[in-house]
């Protein structure tokens, strides 16, 4: 019965792999540095040790935002996000798995009546605003420093071509590392509190419950990756800016940097004793961090280089995203609680009135017709204006 529940965890799984995972080793494989094959091996082989050994972090930090209580309201918030993120990904848009887990997390909060973290919601919140800008922050220096250090090393360029191909590599799997340590959370994260499993003794080593759930969660993160993610690999990798090897290299490794700094304890805990702010351990994007990696590129080369049509399709992706998947978590747990008779949970936190008599609940569940019709007027907007351009080129042309 367990394994019946986690199907839909296992499927959302798939779907990162399918589209988050794909961004680790997109820009390599869009500029051809490296092949297909031999970036998905590297890439499954890594999300899987750096779920299993560093995952728990940002699964902490999730479950604060929604501690889902019962199997069938966890099948069901993984379920409505692997939907979600699904569909974005057969329309060919690199998706965030974390803004579906996040959307549909918030959706079971409201329909069991449960209170919303705002804090823990702040900082999931942030990073969809850092991760891009780290990332292109990260991608305009070290592309500097690259450019500087071809100048001044003299090699032959077959030989520096197969220093990038084996950097490329290097930093992948680091990258692959980094993303199944952060983003296990949004894969197994909501199963953790339902499904308490004992700790497996190997002998020379022991999992946790947990840790058992996220070895699953990777393995599905794996065949994800291995079976359907070169269609997203292609997208990131050449239809934002056309990538040169050196260009690669750089997206991969600022991707890399930024999951791991949201991903590691260890750094989070030294900033602390240099007496500075921790760094929140949180889901973080890696289509944000890897889009905003080959901007910070095209703003190196020059900002006429940059695809904006393709940007601003991958921006509203962004926006409908949470909502889509908000909503349908609350629309199936419907059906699941009423039609099926299966607990969905219950609240165990509700959310306090505010001043006005208005909960934060309330607030946001009013924002979501808001921010759907925003969307539809962008979405609208962006098909009339592409519409407006070839209508302008075909007049052009027959005159």
């Amino acid at each position: 019965m367990i394994f019946l529940f986690l199907t839909s965890g296992l499927f959302l799984g798939w779907t990162l792999g399918a589209n988050d995972a794909a961004n680790v080793f997109g820009s390599a494989v869009g500029s051809r540095m490296l092949s297909f094959t031999r970036a998905a091996v590297t890439a499954s082989v890594f999300v899987i040790l750096g779920a299993v050994l560093q995952g728990s972090g940002a699964t902490e930090t999730l479950g604060r935002l929604g501690t889902v209580n019962a199997m069938g309201g966890a099948f069901t918030v993984a379920l409505a996000a692997a939907l979600t993120v699904f569909a974005m990904t057969r329309a060919g848009l690199p998706v965030s798995t974390t803004q579906a887990i996040v959307g549909a997390i918030i959706g079971w909060n409201f329909f069991t009546n449960n209170a919303i973290d705002t804090r823990s919601l702040t900082q999931i919140l942030s990073t969809w605003v850092t991760g891009p800008v780290l990332g292109a922050l990260f991608a305009y220096l070290l592309y500097h420093l690259v450019k500087i250090t071809r100048r001044k090393i003299r090699v032959h360029l077959l030989r520096y071509e197969s220093w990038l191909r084996g950097g490329l590599m290097v930093v992948g799997a680091f990258g692959a590392y980094s993303l199944g340590a952060n983003n296990i959370a949004n894969v197994m994260g909501v199963f953790v509190p339902s499904i308490p499993l004992e700790n497996a003794d190997f002998g020379l080593f022991t999992m946790t419950g947990a840790q058992q759930l996220f070895f699953l969660g990777a393995i599905a993160i794996a065949a994800g990756v291995l079976t359907y993610s070169r269609k997203v690999m292609e997208t990131v990798g050449n239809s934002l800016l056309e990538l040169s090897s050196e260009a690669a290299f750089v997206v991969v490794l600022s991707q890399a940097l930024v999951l791991f700094i949201f991903s590691s304890s260890a750094l989070s805990g030294f900033m602390v004793r240099l007496g500075l702010p921790p760094i929140p351990l949180v889901p973080v994007s890696s289509t944000q961090v890897v889009v905003g990696a080959v901007i910070g590129i095209g703003l190196y080369k020059g900002v006429r280089n940059i695809n904006f049509r393709m940007l601003g399709s991958i921006a509203s992706g962004w926006i409908t995203t949470p909502v889509t998947a908000g909503l349908l978590t609350f629309l199936l747990l419907f059906f699941v609680k009423n039609l099926f008779g299966i607990d969905v949970g219950h609240s165990v936190n509700p959310p306090a009135e505010t001043g006005d008599g208005l909960s934060i609940s309330m607030i946001i569940r009013y924002s979501i017709p808001a921010l759907l019709l925003i969307t539809a007027a962008y979405l609208i907007y962006l098909v009339l204006a592409e519409k407006k351009k070839t209508d302008r080129l075909t007049r052009k042309y027959y005159d």
